[in-house]
């Protein structure tokens, strides 16, 4: 959420802001009613003032003036009222505004309008090449045993999977390599709910606008399953109060996740790029309210991330986000592409943002600094491993001629000490 003394100070660079995101808000119409709420407030502040001036006179006066100071205040309770309900009616027509006004990116963002037009920064390693004819990772999998696609859309429907032997165990070794990466590192694990309140959602920026893409479970119990563990762990402060001495906090969880992929009929249906559940490992850092800490932040869970590509033997690039490509929340993003031979280019398998304060103002999440102020938080959050796309980079990129797959060092010891599985085909 946006502060709104911020957005009185500055509205241009909010304007700005909604420009380079491609973002539509009515950023003029939400000021316009915060200027009418502030009218409000000060006629409520008046009606009160006077009602207790009143108040103190009903006490002293006697026979006609006591009526008539009763009647004035029987005839100011219904104005208060009213001034009082049309004052938090516009409360929070500004607070379902401000859910909608986009945080201004970084000056550096670059500009353009979709990931089309995102800007390649590094690049480690080049593509794979092979001395034979490659297979993709459905081809691969399913003439291996591993994967079956037709029972798990009996099961479940479409974008559904289920590994079998060797690829399961090669995802749990994947998953656990990433989560025993980030604790040596010092990030504290957690174990946290899939299931979360709309609230949770709203908090984190994915409600409203990204409710389409979210299953959610019976309306009674207010509960949806969450697409990233960003969602739980980055909730799990919310509402507190933290000290300045025990920040940062560093967590890292795994999880389920879960995703519709609605608005994607009919792109990448086959195999696992675009799947409505995987496993993620999610590394996400609360700190205080300073942008160049929040910056170190950033680079160190993106440098996290690609330590797990590099060890995997997997190629890959970092690119800076473009605004149009941003969500409304973001103040900078570097995504992650890996290579993907099937794809004969470069598919997005990490997302690594900040957020300032956007999200912790959502979620009441702050802490109390030196000079005992209390201010909110900073936000960060990144991939360490998203088991499916990242299976397609195992499969594919450390295939063998022979239709093994060859296991990168860190993953052997997950494995039994096996350096390839599968079988000749």
């Amino acid at each position: 959420m946006i502060d709104l003394k911020w957005l009185r100070e500055e509205p241009e660079l909010f304007r700005a802001g909604a420009r380079k995101k491609r973002i539509p808000c009515d950023i003029d119409g939400l000021l316009a009613l915060d200027a009418r709420a502030r009218e409000l407030q000060r006629t409520v502040e008046e009606l009160r003032a006077r009602q207790n001036a009143l108040g103190k006179q009903v006490a002293k006066a006697t026979g006609d003036e006591k009526a008539r100071v009763l009647a004035e205040l029987s005839e100011l309770k219904g104005a208060l009222k009213d001034s009082e309900a049309g004052w938090e009616g516009l409360k929070k027509e500004i607070d379902a505004g401000l859910l909608r006004i986009p945080q201004p990116p970084a000056a550096e963002v670059p500009e353009g309008k979709d990931d089309t037009e995102n800007k390649e920064i590094k690049r480690v390693g080049e593509p794979t090449r092979f001395d034979f004819e490659p297979r993709d990772h459905g081809a691969l999998a399913e003439a291996q045993g591993w994967i079956d696609f037709e029972r798990a859309a009996r099961i479940a429907g479409s974008r559904n999977y289920v590994l079998i032997g060797d690829l399961a165990l090669l995802e749990f070794a994947l998953m656990r390599f990433a989560l025993d990466h980030m604790v040596r590192k010092g990030f504290v694990p957690l174990s946290v709910p899939v299931l979360v309140r709309s609230q949770c959602m709203v908090g984190t920026g994915y409600f409203p606008g990204g409710e389409e893409q979210a299953y959610r479970c019976d309306e009674r119990d207010d509960l949806v399953l969450a697409g990233t563990a960003e969602v739980p762990v980055t909730s799990f402060h919310a509402g507190e109060t933290l000290a300045e001495a025990d920040l940062p906090k560093r967590y890292v969880a795994l999880s389920s996740c879960y995703r519709r992929e609605a608005g994607t009929y009919g792109k990448d249906t086959r195999g696992l790029y675009r799947v409505h559940q995987f496993q993620k490992v999610e590394q996400v850092v609360v700190d205080v309210a300073d942008a160049e800490r929040s910056l170190a932040h950033h680079r160190e869970i993106l440098s996290n991330a690609e330590e797990v590509l590099q060890a995997l033997e997997i190629p890959y690039r970092v690119v800076d986000v473009c605004g149009g490509d941003l969500g409304a929340g973001q103040v900078q993003k570097f995504d992650i592409e890996s290579w993907m031979p099937s794809r004969k280019g470069w598919g997005e398998t990490h997302s690594a943002s900040r957020f300032h304060e956007y999200q912790a103002r959502r979620l009441e999440l702050r802490y109390r600094d030196a000079q005992g102020k209390v201010r909110h938080c900073h936000t960060l959050n990144n991939t360490v491993a998203a088991s499916a796309r990242l299976l397609i980079c195992v499969l594919e990129n450390h295939q063998q001629a022979d239709g093994r797959v060859r296991v990168p060092a860190p993953l052997r010891p997950y494995l039994g000490g096996r350096e390839r599985i599968g079988r000749a085909l």
